[in-house]
């Protein structure tokens, strides 16, 4: 399985659980070129992971990371935050 194969190849913005542990699930997201996912919120931390692509994750404390193939970041709980598309990307999303 591919994890571009997930989604639909026209839409901007998707996820889609691929796994679900017993305290956990893992989740694929595409976020298409000038894609915005929107500020939100985890309870728990969380690792995200860019596979391929570029997209820049912005946090309400001021935090900036560009991600390209093969970075990560982990996400704080209960900090808002978002992701900008800078190229049609793909990420796995561990929590």
């Amino acid at each position: 399985m591919n994890i571009k194969d997930q989604h639909s190849p026209d839409k901007q913005v998707s996820a889609k659980n691929i796994f679900e542990g017993s305290t956990g699930e893992v989740k694929a997201i595409q976020l298409l070129s000038g894609g915005h996912l929107k500020e939100h919120i985890t309870k728990i931390p969380a690792c995200l992971i860019c596979v391929k692509g570029h997209v820049v994750f912005e946090n309400e404390k001021g935090v900036k990371e560009t991600l390209t193939s093969g970075y990560y970041i982990k996400i704080e709980p209960m900090v808002k935050h978002w992701l900008n598309g800078k190229e049609d990307s793909q990420l796995v999303l561990v929590k």
